[in-house]
């Protein structure tokens, strides 16, 4: 359910995101800037105001710094260039984010003395950092490892959901929803890691594969089958 409704609300922010972002390129601002800034504004609301309690302001404040990430893809988009330093910063400043939202609430709920809220928000930053890891390391290994319950997207979705349970006062509403995405998040790693699994079993038996075919694979092995 998560998945569509971003996707449908990405849909529908495209047709606000896509004329600010042909707006800025007019005005000679870079999609690194505006990444910059959004992180900047992440920073702000999250320790601003999470630090502070103050769940629901954090939230609407962290919520449009978010929506950069749709402006400076729109913004590279409409420039037609692929910038991998651009990718390399975008993912650097999602993790500087995740870090100060789950990191403000963390803090949050053990100046309070409620160690176990404090707990469920560290195994969101511990969980969402190694499924983000997971699908980096796997891109760097030549395999793919788009899977999972809870990418990112889904990530902000729910801890927003708590903010707004918790701005509104419903007892232990941000403590499910933080609980919730430990466990999306643990599931999330186990279904990258198994596809990753998948992908490599199946190159290493396309590699043997070849090397039989090739006569590399001749040898004590290859005697073996022989006899």
């Amino acid at each position: 359910m998560a998945k569509i409704l971003s996707v449908v609300s990405k849909a529908g922010l495209a047709r606000i995101v896509n004329p600010v972002a042909a707006a800025l390129l007019r005005a000679k601002v870079t999609p690194n800037a505006v990444t910059v800034a959004g992180t900047v504004g992440v920073l702000a609301g999250s320790l601003g105001f999470a630090t502070r309690g103050h769940m629901v302001i954090a939230l609407v404040i962290v919520t449009v710094s978010c929506l950069t990430d749709m402006l400076d893809g729109s913004m590279a988009r409409q420039l037609g260039v692929s910038n991998k330093f651009g990718a390399l910063l975008d993912s650097t400043m999602d993790r500087v984010s995740d870090g100060a939202i789950f990191g403000s609430v963390a803090f949050w709920y053990a100046s309070q003395g409620q160690l176990r809220e404090c707990a469920a928000a560290l195994l969101c930053l511990l969980t969402g950092q190694v499924v983000s890891y997971v699908k980096a390391r796997a891109e760097g290994l030549g395999m793919t490892a788009n899977v999972g319950l809870a990418e990112r997207t889904e990530r902000l979705i729910l801890v927003g959901i708590g903010g707004l349970l918790f701005g509104f006062g419903v007892p232990h509403g941000m403590e499910a929803a933080l609980w919730l995405l430990v466990l999306l998040s643990v599931i999330t790693i186990g279904q990258r890691m198994s596809h990753v699994y998948r992908q490599a079993r199946d190159i290493a038996a396309a590699e043997s594969a070849a090397q039989g075919a090739t006569g590399d694979g001749a040898g004590p092995a290859g005697d073996r089958v022989a006899r």
